[in-house]
């Protein structure tokens, strides 16, 4: 058997490649650091340091002792995900669609044929387009001062926007097959409430301006209470009125005012009340806390926010004549052109000039009430003896036509064929709201006349500190 023992024992000094006592104490040292290295690694991944330092420190190293050299790496580290690192990560942009966007307003007599025409598009883009019943339904009730949008990529029609109403729009895009596409898309409209009161001192739209209140919602607030309240007559200094109303958003912008829902008027001491109220059967109307309509069988008046010019008077001197002559109507002046409202559903029973009434319509309403229109400057178009006509329609305009100083509106009521005063007749009323659903009008009448007593309130309050 081979003794290594003695062989190494034998040539330790003559035989190169043995290990020196210079190597042996470097390879001592790379063993320590090994150990070390191995504790440090596991301490750091367990969060824990070595529990004694000085049993596990390396011993001291002979500067004068040559160590190897280990060539220099950077050390490797996996950072944890953050949030910075997948922001940062940005998703490529999308190219804009191929094409140029034309914007095209609906003139005065405009057709579709000639907006497609000065956007460059030629009649067979025009007939793919009207040729989808949806697209054609939507496209030929265009209005003068509407906006179409079209994107044109090579004389072909890519896109096509059109806003049909605030917050709905017809959408015709172009697929990738070269199929135009049609689809219909609404944006939810938000309704917020607001509210109103305010005392009379000059008129009803300056009064109703100074609390932010529109003219629309102004206008509203007059047909509701145009029944009881005659507004060209009876509004005097010190009235007041409380108004509980929408206003309609769009992306947080208000884009107009809805209807009102609850409102109270007090005019010369007596006050009226109205609450709007839709039906489960999806019949909307403005109803009193009792229940009955605010309706009547006819208006008040046939022009609205008019001035009352002569009143009725069976001895009134013919202002032409200059003789006395009853005057069995009242005559409303306002500016030629002024529109005449129907007071009530009926029928035309007479149209065209009638003596000194000028041009004149006559509306019999069942077997017992009939009205007269005269000195009309014209009549609505489309309406002839015959007609059936609803309340508040428009049948003619303010005129002086016949035996008439100025322009204004003769109107005359007659009860089972006796000409009585339209401004104090008792008007009968429109039929109350059905006994079925009184308990769920009262359920909600009930909050929204408790709104309108801390608004009163609260307006008093106020008024009382300034």
């Amino acid at each position: 058997m081979l003794d290594i023992g003695s062989n190494r024992k034998k040539n330790y000094n003559n035989t190169p490649n043995l290990p020196t006592k210079a190597s042996m104490a470097v390879k001592k040292h790379l063993h320590w650091l090994l150990i070390l290295g191995g504790v440090s690694v596991l301490g750091t991944v367990m969060g824990v340091l070595p529990h004694n330092a000085e049993a596990t420190r390396a011993p001291e190293i002979n500067a004068e002792l040559p160590l190897p050299e280990v060539a220099a790496q950077a050390p490797t580290a996996i950072a944890p995900a953050t949030t910075e690192t997948v922001a940062a990560i940005a998703p490529e942009p999308k190219p804009e669609p191929p094409g140029v966007w034309h914007e095209a307003t609906v003139m005065q007599g405009d057709s579709l044929s000639r907006i497609f025409s000065r956007s460059g598009l030629s009649a067979q883009e025009l007939h793919r387009v009207t040729s989808d019943k949806t697209s054609a339904d939507y496209l030929k009730k265009i209005f003068p001062g509407e906006t179409i949008k079209l994107r044109v990529d090579e004389d072909q029609l890519a896109e096509l926007v059109y806003d049909y109403e605030i917050n709905k729009s017809l959408h015709i895009v172009r697929s990738e097959t070269g199929e135009l596409r049609s689809e219909l898309i609404e944006i939810p409209l938000e309704t917020r409430i607001t509210h109103a009161t305010a005392t009379i001192n000059d008129s009803l739209f300056l009064s109703a301006q100074s609390v932010g209140m529109s003219d629309a919602v102004t206008m509203e607030l007059s047909n509701i209470f145009g029944w009881d309240i005659d507004f060209a007559l009876d509004i005097r200094q010190g009235d007041s009125f409380t108004a509980i109303y929408e206003e309609v958003y769009l992306h947080g912008e208000k884009v107009r005012d809805g209807n009102i829902v609850a409102a109270e008027f007090i005019n010369q001491g007596e006050t009226y009340k109205a609450i709007r109220y839709t039906s489960p059967d999806n019949r909307t109307d403005y109803y009193t806390p009792e229940g009955d309509s605010m309706r009547k069988a006819f208006l008040r008046t046939p022009v609205a926010f008019s001035r009352i010019s002569s009143r009725f008077d069976l001895r009134r001197k013919h202002p032409v004549l200059n003789r006395i002559r009853a005057h069995k109507g009242v005559d409303y002046a306002a500016p030629t052109g002024t529109p005449i409202k129907a007071t009530g559903d009926g029928k035309i029973v007479h149209r065209g000039d009638k003596g000194g009434y000028g041009k004149t319509i006559v509306i019999q309403h069942g077997n017992t009430y009939s009205t007269l229109y005269a000195h009309m400057s014209s009549y609505k178009s489309g309406l002839k003896v015959g007609s059936r006509v609803k309340q508040g329609q428009t049948i003619g305009f303010v005129g002086s036509s016949g035996l008439a100083t100025g322009p204004h509106l003769h109107y005359e009521l007659q009860v089972n064929g006796v000409h009585r005063n339209p401004l104090t007749v008792k008007l009968p009323n429109a039929e109350p709201l059905p006994k079925q659903y009184m308990d769920d009008f009262k359920q909600h009448s009930k909050q929204l006349l408790a709104q309108i007593d801390t608004m009163k309130r609260t307006s008093l309050a106020l008024a009382d500190t300034q």
